[in-house]
């Protein structure tokens, strides 16, 4: 076993003192490369990442959990926000940046009245559905996706546990969320339109609340079939963009298909880091919030405001969708050709910006481990999915796929009868959960 690093002996300190060890599952090391994974950092800049030990790294894998679009530290983001903290983050009066932020957005998406402000992406779901059930009238909804922790979500996992198998989200346990929320969110399926049909007509949905696409792309019309069911009978139809807002294309990706839908979140990209998350809407639907209560201090601190802003402004001016796209989908090919080229059983899923892949094999998650124990070695924190930022350069990725390609070679050995364990230095990595789409 290798010499435990700083960030490695102050993870297994954390573990004591923080349940869980800290606030995000993603970034477990767990989940990465148990006992081995550096944990901790010491600065970020552009998708390169210093550790404890000030060793370095290129980030190749999920870039902030999706954040940092624009890389770390982004240089016109950080100096705006250096600047309103001169000013004072929170005051009794309201900070301005916010109405700004409202006025932007729903410039940017036409079918939008109106837009609230949150600090995180699960809090921003909870939102939503709270105006939605309030404009609906009804309290059930239809998921399709991760949607955060609130017990609104975990209450899809509650009830019969032989419906886990097939159609929930097995690791996210709902031990903690009351039992009566049981029969209030049900699960459907991407792209089984019949099955939301099934459910908006057995269940009396009155919310839909689905990701636009995260692994495989819309077939059949399933968007506007979803739209139209919506309409018909007069369910609010929310699209979570928290992930995939501004990660390829200025504002929702429900932009690129052309559906409009009542409510939207978003979150991750659009402070590039800093913690900023919003719900846009209908004037008809978000007025809804008048007649319950939303309300939290640390929604108004001006930071977040001032960072989207930012954000906004440099994506306007740099217009880097293109770039994105085509570092995401030459990724995603050569990955695939290397594949070939080994004959691996590999699969590739996700939105060009946030590209992933897997082994069809019992042994994917230990060559998953080997891929990060051996990418670490050379510099590269990396896995099975890279989100895409505008920092990476042409260089970084063929310095990744010089590394990547001896280790596609090892996994063949493996496939053909070699003992992968004997290759890991440490246990091998968690599984995580699994999600709708």
């Amino acid at each position: 076993m290798p010499k435990l690093g700083k960030g490695q002996r102050l993870w297994n300190k954390a573990k004591t003192i923080i349940p869980g060890g800290n606030m995000l599952l993603s970034k477990r090391p767990e989940m990465f490369l148990p006992d081995q994974w550096p944990a901790y950092y010491s600065r970020a800049e552009g998708a390169r990442i210093w550790d404890m030990d000030g060793n370095e790294y290129v980030d190749m894998s999920i870039m902030g959990i999706g954040a940092n679009v624009l890389g770390y530290a982004h240089p016109k983001v950080d100096e705006a926000v250096r600047n309103s903290i001169g000013n004072g983050n929170l005051a009794t009066l309201n900070a301005p940046e916010e109405v700004a932020l409202a006025e932007r957005l729903v410039e940017l998406h036409p079918w939008a009245d109106m837009a609230r402000f949150a600090r995180t992406g699960g809090e921003a779901n909870a939102i939503a559905i709270r105006i939605a059930r309030a404009a609906s009238g009804r309290d059930n909804v239809a998921i399709c996706g991760y949607h955060g922790w609130h017990d609104w979500y975990l209450a899809t996992n509650l009830g019969d546990s032989g419906q886990l198998d097939e159609h929930l989200l097995p690791g996210l346990d709902p031990t903690g969320v009351p039992s009566t929320l049981s029969g209030s969110t049900f699960p459907f399926q991407y792209n089984d339109f019949d099955g939301l049909a099934k459910l908006a007509a057995d269940q009396n949905i009155g919310v839909i609340q689905m990701e636009v696409m995260r692994t495989h792309p819309p077939t059949d019309s399933f968007l506007q079939k979803v739209r139209d069911l919506a309409t018909d009978r007069g369910i609010v139809l929310i699209f979570d963009e928290c992930t995939s807002g501004f990660r390829q294309n200025f504002g929702g990706l429900h932009l690129e298909f052309d559906v409009a839908p009542d409510m939207a979140v978003y979150g991750k990209a659009l402070g590039n880091g800093y913690a900023v998350t919003a719900v846009l809407g209908r004037r008809d639907v978000m007025q809804a919030a008048q007649s319950t209560f939303i309300s939290s201090t640390f929604w108004t601190e001006r930071i977040g405001s001032v960072a989207a802003l930012a954000t906004l402004d440099v994506m306007e001016a740099e217009n880097p969708w293109g770039q994105i796209l085509a570092t995401g989908h030459g990724i995603t090919k050569r990955w695939t050709l290397l594949a070939q080229k080994y004959d691996l059983p590999l699969v590739t899923s996700g939105i060009p910006s946030l590209t992933s892949f897997t082994f069809s094999s019992p042994n994917n998650l230990a060559y998953k481990s080997l891929i990060t124990q051996s990418m670490l070695d050379q510099g590269f924190l990396a896995a099975n999915s890279v989100y895409v930022c505008t920092a990476h350069t042409p260089e970084m990725v063929d310095a990744y796929f010089d590394c990547l390609e001896p280790l596609f070679a090892l996994i063949q050995e493996c496939e053909q009868g070699r003992d992968v364990s004997s290759l890991l230095n440490g246990p091998v990595c968690h599984s995580g959960f699994s999600r709708l789409n």
